[in-house]
């Protein structure tokens, strides 16, 4: 029995793109970003089982939504927390609580507002992801020049060691549940970065150009120009 899971953090406010909604339940195509994200996992290969992370006072609107648009692909549902660290741990504690977890459990997360992903990214990062390489993520290198610093003190540093990080990121299941009994840290930006944190190697595979993350009116625009060509 496939025990492969995903986990798709929707539980964020998405005030920057502006509207009376947020960004995951505006429409691209004919769909909220959100359905349009869950079907990448629902027609991959792998197919793992999809939890979805709601706001809190969200879950009646989802529910709205998928009878009007006819959305009934299987997934579950749990209520996120105060922070993205926090909705992640919630929908880990769902798994464990609801699934079985066995030393070949592989569970994804992904964000809700990347819905132009592949599904053979999603396979490729879940097939990549074993004993020698339990954390993959995919990551794209830097086509801009880069500086690090502030405003007023900044030095040029070499791009080619720049990586642009993506979701999905890909754990064994055992080690993320293990990560995510640390205590929050404000570095703590990704599910990488709690993993990394326990001394663990993260393992990078090239990303997509076009995986982007919808955060801002303009994001959306190119979604809308790319979905067809990706889709």
């Amino acid at each position: 029995m496939n025990q492969h899971f995903v986990i798709i953090v929707a539980a964020g406010t998405g005030t920057r793109l502006g509207g009376d909604l947020p960004k995951q339940y505006q429409l691209l195509a004919d769909k909220p970003i959100l359905m349009q994200t869950i079907l990448k996992f629902s027609t991959s290969q792998i197919h793992p089982k999809i939890i979805v992370v709601l706001a809190k006072g969200m879950e009646a609107l989802w529910d709205e939504l998928c009878q009007k648009h006819q959305f009934e692909l299987e997934h579950y549902s749990c209520v996120g927390g105060s922070s993205r660290f926090q909705s992640v741990k919630n929908a880990l504690i769902y798994i464990q609580e609801q699934f079985k977890i066995t030393k070949d459990t592989k569970i994804a997360v992904h964000d809700a507002a990347r819905p132009l992903i592949t599904s053979q990214l999603i396979d490729q990062l879940y097939s990549t992801c074993d004993s020698s390489r339990p954390a993959v993520i995919p990551a794209v290198a830097s086509s801009n020049s880069i500086r690090i610093g502030d405003q007023h003190n900044s030095r040029a540093i070499d791009r080619n060691q720049v990586w642009q990080v993506q979701t999905p990121q890909t754990f064994l299941g055992e080690l993320l549940m293990e990560a995510y009994q640390q205590e929050e840290d404000l570095l703590f930006t990704d599910d990488a970065s709690v993993v990394e944190k326990m001394s663990n190697i993260i393992h990078l595979i090239p990303g997509e150009n076009h995986n982007l993350k919808i955060t801002y009116e303009e994001d959306l625009i190119i979604a809308h120009y790319l979905f067809n060509k990706f889709s």
